[in-house]
């Protein structure tokens, strides 16, 4: 690790001649925390607090030391992203206990049976080791037509706490300990709980916009809001940091890696994107922090004088004015577009490949799984929709997750 700064203690003012407060060790930030699952990298370059330029005389005990401005730099305990963490575990256990695969497929076409109704969907269904699609959109899953058509706006919110899979769930949880543990101690519950939610709205936003058919969960769009808030921090703070540039360029650097992964087949970038756009634009607005020489004059013993500093740099300001119009705008728009049933991919013929690449390897089209149907008596002729494959099936009775493994083995 790089050289870290040391928070200003209390015990050590009083000591002390001079106020020279420093941010604490978890500034800068996290840089190599991977947002789909990656660990962090423990040769980041951390970026350290610049000292202020000029130094005030303080007596050995102040009372101003303990006050409000100070606990800006104080570091908080965390409790809100282990509390996130639990809940999307909770809802995984909650959405598998749904989900039943023994009672509507039979123990032996099930995942690990020895698991009862907690037992998984079979690998061709869902390698991620979860429940069925059916079950994920009665849990609350993103779909676009339920949100344009039945009015159901509140999956926008309720997708980023469902979670496909055993290996979806893990990996989103790790990323979410190893970058929202630090963000919250750093800068409190309120404004980091606040960030996760809207940047995962935000996500959601943007993905409906652009994937119209299918079903999207996870957490992803909020955690890349994180990604996307940590650098606004370093951006919009940058005078108090020193080694600032090496912790700006590793930020972007593993960023731009993670959404590389994105590009894949069966991962929802458009929800990565718009996730981190939003939390890049909230981080001007929730993680603004005060100049060192505010500081320092706000705790002077009384009768000094100084000459008066800002509280905050004018690029501050102008950064936050700024991310707050393009935010209300922009989501403002969003909602208004999605709830008119707008398509973005018709405005924008290129911009699927932001979400999906189509290679020799892979196939684009394989996200989509989605059959028509139609019966006479007990004849049933499937066809499906990403393939145009076609076949009959003899049913004593319409089940809806025998016609979606039906559906999934003839679109495989």
């Amino acid at each position: 690790m790089g050289t870290q700064a040391r928070p200003v203690d209390v015990t050590d003012l009083e000591s002390a001649n001079v106020v020279s407060p420093s941010r604490p060790d978890s500034a800068i930030h996290h840089a190599a925390a991977a947002v789909a699952g990656g660990p962090t990298s423990s040769a980041a370059t951390r970026a350290r607090p610049s000292r202020p330029s000029s130094t005030t005389e303080v007596p050995r005990r102040h009372d101003a030391v303990s006050s409000k401005e100070f606990r800006l730099f104080k570091r908080h305990k965390s409790w809100l992203v282990p509390g996130f963490v639990v809940a999307n575990i909770v809802m995984f256990f909650v959405t598998m206990y749904v989900n039943n695969c023994p009672r509507n497929y039979g123990s032996g076409y099930c995942v690990g049976g020895f698991l009862g109704r907690f037992s998984f969907q079979p690998m061709k269904e869902n390698p991620l080791l979860g429940p069925s699609s059916l079950t994920l959109e009665k849990m609350g899953a993103l779909q676009v037509d339920k949100v344009v058509k039945r009015h159901q706006a509140w999956r926008l919110i309720s997708c980023i706490w469902l979670h496909a899979g055993v290996f979806h769930v893990l990996a989103n949880m790790l990323s979410l300990i190893f970058i929202g543990i630090r963000l919250e101690q750093e800068f409190g519950f309120l404004r980091i709980g606040l960030l996760y939610i809207i940047a995962g709205f935000g996500g959601s936003l943007l993905s409906a916009l652009f994937i119209q058919q299918g079903i999207s969960v996870g957490a992803s769009g909020a955690l890349f809001g994180l990604l996307g808030a940590m650098l606004s921090e370093l951006i919009v703070n940058w005078t108090i940091y020193e080694n600032k540039l090496i912790a700006l360029l590793t930020l972007i650097f593993i960023i731009v890696i993670n959404l590389a992964v994105g590009i894949l087949p069966h991962v929802d970038n458009f929800a990565h994107i718009g996730g981190f756009l939003s939390g890049f634009l909230l981080g001007f607005v929730f993680l603004i922090r005060p100049q060192f020489g505010w500081v320092n004059q706000k705790n002077a013993p009384p009768g000094y004088i100084a000459r008066v500093k800002p509280k905050h740099k004018t690029y501050q300001y102008v950064l936050w004015v700024l991310s707050l119009i393009l935010l209300t705008v922009g989501y403002t728009i969003g909602l208004i577009m999605l709830l008119r049933g707008v398509n973005l991919n018709d405005k924008c013929s290129w911009c699927h490949y932001l979400s999906c690449i189509p290679t020799s390897k892979w196939s684009c089209k394989a996200q989509e799984v989605y059959c028509e149907s139609s019966q006479i008596g007990n004849q049933l002729n499937l066809t499906c929709i990403s393939t145009g494959k076609s076949n009959m099936y003899t049913l004593a009775n319409e089940n809806p997750y025998q016609l979606q493994q039906l559906c999934s083995q003839l679109c495989s």
